[in-house]
């Protein structure tokens, strides 16, 4: 089958799940199923060297003819959307089951079909006005699935935050579209590298992508969407829909002109974006939200990439550039496979505990040994350890910064603190991931909830798994994914195609596969010597405390106290103290909360300011023709000043 009888197949399976989401779960799980696998499908056969798709018609959806491609720049992405889309159907049939949700599963695995569609859709259409159209489309789907428990007050505002900062995203999105059409006459989209007038138009689609992307300071929805979301949604939104971000940077930066600083400018957010994503992960006692924040962080570290193979192509040198670009095209990949993981694994701890405060949680590795060991898994992958997937994006974005410094040249002035700062990032990310990992699955339970959890089911260790594998298969031959890489690069710039293999993958696969062997034999050597009780078991020294509690353990705060301090100047944390003030006190305690500083007091004053002024102004409007007959007189006489004044001048 081509990939456009396998794209029918896709558009047919989603949309029967689509019509059957809500009344038949199992005939929606299947067809979904079937259409993201038909789909993925499509998206290797380009990718494999297959022909691009390539597809027109007369129908018009207002006013345009309908156009769809398929090159190997968007094969990429839908390869991501069909397994993500696919594994999240299958974690959703028992994370959010029609016994336990009533009122909301249907119209969830209605609205899952509808987005995993449009997310296709976005990446298919050639049109300007459809690729808006579609574009709406899922995030009016996405804003209904993060308010499935719509009944929970912050759920309402986590939605209508969403929901606002996408419309702003739009309008950014349809000014440039409505310039790209007013200046070529046309709606199609397409290479326009001649028309050189058009590179500012970049900064409209940075606004417009970079709102979606969620890149720092544009960030302000992503944590309170990605936490109050459901788990399977919360999955998709960082793994997936985020990366349509990305993906409109990276397909209009190919197609059109853009500014000589543009490079510069994507490489520093993503350097921002990366830093601060991480810093503010580290603050935070919610799961979910130090997993939504992480996004910021990965986000940025593909930024960074992109960003420096703008650089390399507005200076004519492919080398570095195309190990840049590869390696962030790799991580937009390798960070939607570990970050759905591990939000599936947060899910699983949720959907056991009844919470996700870090705080609450304790001792879940003896009752949830797939959830626990699955979680830990992706924590290495996104902390870009070896020999996972994680470390070999990473490894390329650095190659292709050493390689730029190495010009002496401008380009290494920036490469080298971007290098700095991408390894700052890295060891930020696991400190972090050791606080998750320590706080949440070792130690003693910290709840009654904590203590009754019990391992999920199989759905949900089945779709774990899937990712799992896939996150292990490019770590240890990362040699495989090149060819898909390569042609994606060759379809961004057409001079940078055609070219070998630049860094020895093979060699990199090899190394990762020894170090996995090593670490296996060392742990199943460790469980050798448990089992024939070579380990003494003892208590946790307690302090000299004749009655240890769980309380007396690290909580989160504790545990990243010290980070945090570096970067309080941007978290702003608030601290609620009560302090002992007798001898043998009744009451003590000690609580610190880390805000959403650029939300809570950028964004929020701001808009309170707006409103105080429009309330101000519409006092003015109070129906009196004489009144506005005035002012209009008073606005022709200051005109008439003005043009007097310049006159004059």
């Amino acid at each position: 089958m081509n990939a456009s009888a396998m794209l029918l197949v896709a558009g047919f399976g989603l949309a029967l799940g689509l019509v059957a989401g809500r009344v038949a779960a199992r005939l929606w799980l299947a067809a979904t199923l079937v259409g993201c696998a038909a789909a993925l499908a499509a998206a290797v056969s380009v990718l494999a060297g297959g022909a691009p798709f390539e597809w027109r018609s007369a129908a018009r959806i207002g006013g345009e003819p309908l156009h769809f491609s398929l090159d190997g720049l968007s094969a990429l992405f839908l390869a991501l959307v069909s397994v993500l889309g696919g594994a999240g159907a299958l974690y959703a049939s028992e994370y959010w089951p029609q016994r336990a949700h009533p009122r909301s599963a249907g119209a969830g695995r209605a609205w899952w079909s509808l987005l995993v569609g449009c997310l296709v859709l976005v990446l298919l259409v050639r049109n300007g006005l459809h690729f808006l159209i579609a574009w709406e489309l899922f995030t009016l789907a996405a804003y209904f699935l993060i308010t499935l428990e719509r009944q929970r007050p912050e759920v309402r505002a986590a939605g209508w935050l969403y929901l606002c900062a996408s419309h702003v995203a739009v309008l950014f999105l349809f000014a440039y579209f409505a310039a790209l059409a007013a200046s070529s006459g046309s709606w199609e989209l397409g290479p326009m590298h001649e028309r050189a007038g058009l590179a500012p138009l970049f900064w409209l689609a940075l606004v417009g992508f970079g709102l979606k992307a969620g890149l720092f300071p544009l960030h302000v929805w992503l944590p309170s969407g990605h936490a109050n979301a459901p788990s399977h949604v919360s999955a998709i939104l960082s793994g997936v829909t985020i990366k349509l971000g990305i993906y409109g940077l990276v397909r209009f930066s190919s197609w059109m002109p853009v500014p000589a600083s543009a490079g510069w400018v994507v490489a520093l957010l993503g350097m921002a974006s990366a830093v601060l994503g991480v810093a503010f992960a580290l603050g935070q006692h919610d799961l979910k939200r130090l997993l939504a924040y992480h996004s910021v962080e990965n986000i940025g570290i593909i930024l960074i990439g992109l960003g420096f193979a703008l650089v390399a192509a507005g200076q004519g040198n492919a080398s570095w550039g195309r190990l840049a670009l590869a390696g962030g095209l790799l991580h937009v990949w390798n960070h939607g496979l570990f970050k759905a993981l591990l939000f599936f694994g947060a899910g699983s701890v949720l959907h056991a505990t009844g919470t996700r405060e870090m705080s609450r949680l304790g001792g879940l590795w003896r009752a949830m040994p797939w959830t626990s060991g699955l979680f830990v898994l992706g924590a290495v992958a996104i902390c870009g350890l070896p020999p996972l997937n994680g470390f070999v994006s990473e490894w390329l974005v650095y190659l292709g910064l050493f390689d730029a410094a190495n010009t002496r040249g401008p380009s290494a002035w920036g490469a080298l603190p971007a290098a700095v700062l991408l390894g700052l990032t890295g060891a930020l990310a696991l400190a972090c991931f050791v606080k998750v990992c320590g706080v949440v699955f070792l130690g003693a339970p910290r709840s009654e909830a904590a203590a009754r959890a019990r391992e999920c089911g199989a759905a949900m260790r089945g779709a774990m798994l899937l990712l799992a594998v896939l996150c292990a298969a490019i770590g240890l031959a990362p040699v495989l994914v090149w060819p898909a890489l390569a042609r994606a690069i060759g379809d961004w710039r057409a001079e940078w195609a055609g070219a070998g293999l630049p860094v020895p993958l093979g060699s990199l696969g090899l190394v990762n596969l020894v170090l996995a062997l090593l670490a296996g034999a060392a742990a199943a050597w460790l469980c050798w010597r448990v089992r024939r009780g070579g380990q003494r078991r003892a208590p946790t020294w307690d302090c000299g405390y004749a009655a240890p509690t769980a309380r007396m353990q690290y909580t989160a705060g504790s545990f990243a106290g010290i980070l945090t301090e570096w970067f309080a100047w941007i978290l702003r944390p608030e601290r609620h103290a009560t302090p002992p003030l007798e001898t043998f006190p009744r009451a003590a305690g000690f609580a610190e909360h880390t805000p959403e500083t650029v939300l809570e007091r950028v964004v929020e004053p701001a808009g309170r300011a707006i409103t105080r002024f429009a309330l101000t102004a519409r006092a003015l409007q109070h129906g009196r023709v004489q009144a506005y007959l005035l002012y209009l007189l008073l606005g022709i006489a200051a005109l008439g000043g003005i043009v007097l004044l310049g006159a004059g001048s």
